[in-house]
């Protein structure tokens, strides 16, 4: 089995309209996991009725980028023509490559009504051979998303990226990365396989996790570490109700420079992003 690295509370910052955000990384002391570039869980934060706004237009280049929506409903709009209304338990996959602008505002109806919102949005690295890569944008409907589904384990495995026992995420990706959301019924134990050559994380989004190799429990908002000694993934869950994402990825191995939204190889390849950004070559929205 995998042994634990660490296992590490987020940091606590705010984003948008003022929505509190736990970050895993980057932070002091963490910069990136490669190929992960950045995870955040925002929110839960109840709105009152025209509390809400959500994130106005802003650039992004250079990687690739999941939003699972545990809570809400948000507006996708993009310089490129992506255009969708996620809500509650669905996922979108945004590929910036050669630049965009989007905005994520909350839907009319969310910012009538107010409500919970909450989700996870996590940076993916795109490979420098396709830093460049035109735009694109994939909305997949929670019903839509591939389930496996084992009672024996009393778990249901949410596959958003990638590919676990037979079935397959749609989206497509230009990392090779994986997530899954583990969810358990039941305290059980689950093991599942993951190549050596790929690192892998446990973000805890609800539950507690035991481990073999150590005394330490993770708990809610807790990010677990794993190193690569081994295939195997084990989950042990204490919980009544729990959820786990896994994510996995094969690590690129490439120099990494970045400044706020714009991610590139070179410093050099960060500033050109920036006059693009400025001379319009990102589009308009």
């Amino acid at each position: 089995m995998r042994k634990i690295i660490a296992i590490n509370d987020c940091v606590q910052t705010f984003e948008g309209d003022g929505i509190p955000v736990k970050r895993a990384f980057p932070v002091p002391g963490k910069r990136e996991v490669d190929p992960f570039l950045l995870f955040d869980h925002f929110g839960p934060i109840n709105y009152e009725p025209e509390g809400a706004t959500g994130v106005p237009a802003h650039p992004h280049c250079g990687f690739e980028a999941i939003t699972y929506l545990l809570d809400g409903e948000v507006e996708h709009n993009d310089s490129w023509g992506g255009k969708a209304t996620i809500k509650t338990g669905d996922i979108q996959w945004m590929t910036t490559g050669s630049g965009l602008i989007h905005s994520e505002l909350v839907t009319e109806n969310f910012k009538k009504n107010g409500g919970m919102m909450q989700g996870l949005q996590i940076w993916i690295n795109l490979p420098k051979k396709n830093k460049k890569v035109k735009p694109g944008y994939q909305h997949i409907h929670k019903d839509k998303i591939p389930v496996v589904k084992l009672e024996e384990k009393n778990v249901n495995i949410k596959v958003l990226v990638g590919e676990v026992l037979g079935q397959s995420s749609s989206v497509h990706t230009y990392s090779p990365v994986s997530i899954f959301d583990i969810q358990f019924t039941k305290p059980n134990e689950f093991s599942l396989s993951v190549p050596n050559e790929q690192i892998v994380m446990v973000y805890i989004i609800k539950g507690e996790l035991k481990f073999k190799d150590t005394e330490n429990l993770a708990s809610k908002g807790q990010m677990v570490y794993f190193d690569q000694s081994a295939e195997n993934l084990l989950l042990h869950s204490l919980s009544q109700q729990g959820s786990y994402l896994v994510l996995a990825g094969k690590p690129l191995n490439e120099p990494v420079a970045r400044y706020g939204p714009f991610v590139a190889n070179t410093d050099g390849e960060v500033k050109q992003a920036m006059l693009d950004y400025q001379a319009g070559k990102m589009g308009l929205l």
